[in-house]
């Protein structure tokens, strides 16, 4: 009997490490098992995230002159809400934004840029796939509202078109 429990002790560890590797591949904050007579549920705090959405407008703000890309955040974060505008791309989903298609490839769009219907703004990545977020109308890109590499939120305000 000892040595069954030892056993299952074993599995479950394992299983335990298993869902703790698959939350920080996939990005999940939280996933629940049940099997046979065993429940687990395993979860993380999302602490780290929030501190880092909650620093990302501060340094935009200090250099909202000379640059343009990234001064983008901080205007909207003075001014009306972009989410309002009737220009406003918002996030189809929950992932990471990119604004090229690869590390070092030049950005799909930048301020001032014009852009047709369907065509690529930039890439979400959400549970390992690459959703490429198409202008919904042409017209001239008028603010980013994302850095390269950000966390955004289902309905966040991503890019403003006029």
């Amino acid at each position: 009997m000892a040595k069954e429990n030892k056993d299952r002790d074993a599995l479950d560890k394992g299983l335990i490490r298993d869902l703790a590797q698959l939350l920080n591949e996939t990005g999940l904050t939280e996933i629940e098992i049940e099997k046979e007579d065993l429940k687990v549920r395993v979860a993380r705090h999302a602490a780290a995230p929030a501190a880092y959405a909650v620093g990302v407008p501060a340094p935009p703000a200090a250099s909202a002159g000379p640059a343009s890309a990234p001064g983008a955040p901080a205007p909207a974060a003075s001014g009306p809400d972009p989410a309002s505008h009737p220009g406003c791309v918002k996030s189809p989903m929950v992932g990471t934004a990119y604004r090229a298609p690869e590390p070092g490839a030049a950005a799909f769009i930048d301020i001032g840029t014009r852009v047709t219907q369907g065509q690529t703004l930039l890439i979400i990545e959400a549970m390992k796939t690459m959703n490429h977020i198409p202008a919904p109308r042409s017209g001239v890109v008028k603010e980013i509202l994302i850095e390269n590499g950000q966390p955004v939120e289902f309905g966040e305000p991503l890019v403003i078109i006029e």
